[in-house]
């Protein structure tokens, strides 16, 4: 079933020029007697690239073969992530380029939505927070005690945090995973 432009609604996911979209951003605009414009920004799924398009209530887009199912994280290696099917236990590759900043969140054997367009793979969703460990930071320096005042800290998958003073090795921490900021500890 096409959508209208009057179905877009901001994560709603379609095909456009063939490729997978999803939509970031939409407004509306009602012009005296004219037709409605709808203004969008669309994030391809493939490549991350957002473009801007104006549709009116003509236009319609293709909805995808989107599928999700839960697949467990296995490994890295030097070409992309593997993940497996926990039905089939099928296995599929992520390649390094597509995972992106999403590799920080993986924990090897835990499970994850995957999004599928037909077999192939278009991203993982992840929680909003994922709990990390500390594997190195600055020891606190004696005085610092200004307000606000944060240290670098290296947490097990290899992403650089900010985080309070009080922080060591070895603490469990919860970080965003869209903004990637610290939010307390675990």
């Amino acid at each position: 079933m096409p959508y209208k432009p009057s179905d877009f609604r901001k994560g709603l996911k379609l095909m456009y020029r063939d490729e997978p979209f999803e939509i970031v951003e939409v407004q509306m605009s009602l012009r005296g007697r004219g037709r409605s414009k709808y203004k969008t920004r669309l994030k391809n799924m493939r490549t991350g690239a957002v473009l801007e398009n104006v549709f009116t209530e003509q236009d319609t887009l293709e909805e995808g073969e989107f599928a999700s199912r839960n697949m467990q994280y296995l490994y890295a290696d030097g070409e992309g992530f593997i993940f497996m099917d926990t039905q089939t236990y099928e296995q599929i590759s992520f390649p390094t380029a597509a995972i992106g900043e999403t590799k920080f969140f993986l924990k090897e054997s835990e499970i994850y939505p995957i999004l599928l367009l037909g077999n192939d793979p278009l991203n993982v969703d992840l929680p909003a927070s994922v709990v990390l460990e500390i594997t190195e930071t600055e020891p606190a320096v004696r005085g610092d005690t200004v307000s606000n005042v944060t240290k670098n800290a290296t947490t097990e998958n290899g992403l650089v945090v900010k985080v309070p003073l009080f922080v060591d090795i070895g603490d469990r921490i919860k970080v965003d995973t869209r903004s990637m900021d610290y939010l307390g500890r675990a």
